[in-house]
């Protein structure tokens, strides 16, 4: 078959941003490049350079909204110069720059549907944005057919047929890391049973009700840990900032390194992920169990659609029931192995071999329509 010229567009990309997303978006760069195609990724430049000859970082105005036009700008000048056969956004923020540039053959992955399901804007831009993208796209791509399902609730005239779920994987790199792990739990100077999150930290993540229930957990098991990893976002920096002052039994880890996180995981008694709405998939519950720690999760749709089960489900902003489950997991250590050993079939299922196979298809697909 023909090797296509492949151009990703994301507003991140891994390891210079630790985002879900980001992360997505640097395995479809490194798995397609292995295979044989001639890739390039435009992305901002955030954190780190990244140095790679094919991943273009332009560097941003760092002011909020004026980077949005900043990175618009330099995409939409690339792209007038290059020609290539795929162009695939990783956003519909990712999207705007094809549109803009008169592209009207591309692909682009929606995620989840985050300005419709919180409250995290006032500002209804995101929303229509959204519907624009999914009504100009060629061919969308989303992670779940959660996901999927809602394009009928929120754009209501959207043809489903252009719509194709394609779950996320997971790196090799994911999996136990035993003696890492005790090394790490060493070095950070705990002694008890760990549970451990890793995420955004944003309102609809559930971060403080997390806080909230190892708080009344610990009335029972007095030598139990919370780590929490990741940054706040804008809406939380003033209450992440509070809880560092005020809680000083909890490590608050930051930013984690990409190849730090198999041995968080695998130090970890139990991982958490506790968000109310507007999740696509769930990538971080999934690298735990994948390094064999058991996950709960709030009982959500998507999260029973990824994790079947092999998770435990809490209903979410009940911090007096998920402190029942956190103590039951914890004295229960049978309960946790088998979840876990059962959970080896569930990992099979999530591999970027699996998932690359299938956007090759989609791909060539659209390379040969209406040409």
């Amino acid at each position: 078959m023909k090797k296509l010229k492949i151009c990703l567009v994301s507003l991140t990309v891994s390891p210079d941003s630790a985002d879900g997303e980001a992360k997505v978006v640097r395995s479809h760069f490194d798995y397609l490049t292995k295979k044989g195609y001639n890739v390039t990724l435009i992305s901002g430049k955030w954190n780190v350079d990244l140095n790679h000859s094919n991943i273009i970082q332009f560097d941003l105005i760092r002011k909020r909204f004026l980077w949005i036009l900043h990175f618009n700008y330099k995409v939409i000048k690339f792209l007038r110069k290059n020609k290539f056969d795929i162009l695939h956004a990783n956003s519909p923020k990712a999207a705007i720059p094809i549109i803009l540039s008169n592209k009207r053959k591309f692909l682009t992955t929606i995620h989840d549907f985050t300005p419709f399901e919180t409250k995290l804007t006032k500002f209804p831009f995101e929303k229509y944005l959204i519907k624009l993208v999914a009504k100009k796209s060629t061919i969308i791509t989303t992670v779940s057919n959660s996901i999927r399902n809602k394009f009928k609730e929120f754009i209501p005239n959207i043809d489903l047929k252009k719509i194709i779920t394609i779950y996320n994987g997971i790196e090799k790199k994911f999996k136990p890391y035993p003696r890492k792990g005790e090394e790490l739990k060493r070095n950070l100077g705990i002694d008890g049973p760990i549970i451990l999150y890793i995420g955004r930290i944003t309102p609809y993540k559930g971060v403080d009700y997390i806080i909230k229930a190892y708080k009344l957990a610990k009335e029972t098991i007095p030598d139990i840990k919370l780590i929490i990893g990741g940054t706040p976002d804008f809406l939380m920096e003033k209450k992440y900032k509070i809880w560092k002052d005020t809680y000083q039994d909890i490590d608050f880890m930051g930013y984690i390194a990409e190849e730090e996180l198999p041995y968080y995981y695998s130090m970890a008694d139990i991982f958490i992920n506790y968000s109310s709405s507007s999740e696509g998939f769930g990538l971080t519950p999934l690298e735990a169990l994948a390094c064999g720690t058991p996950i709960i999760c709030s009982s959500i749709k998507v999260y029973r659609e990824i994790f079947g089960n092999y998770a435990i489900y809490v209903p979410p902003q009940n911090p007096i029931r998920l402190a029942k489950t956190i103590i039951k997991f914890m004295k229960n250590n049978h309960l946790s192995e088998e979840l876990v050993i059962n959970a080896k079939k569930l990992i099979k299922k999530y591999t970027w071999d699996e998932v690359i196979n299938r956007l090759e298809r989609i791909y060539y697909n659209l390379s040969v329509s209406d040409d």
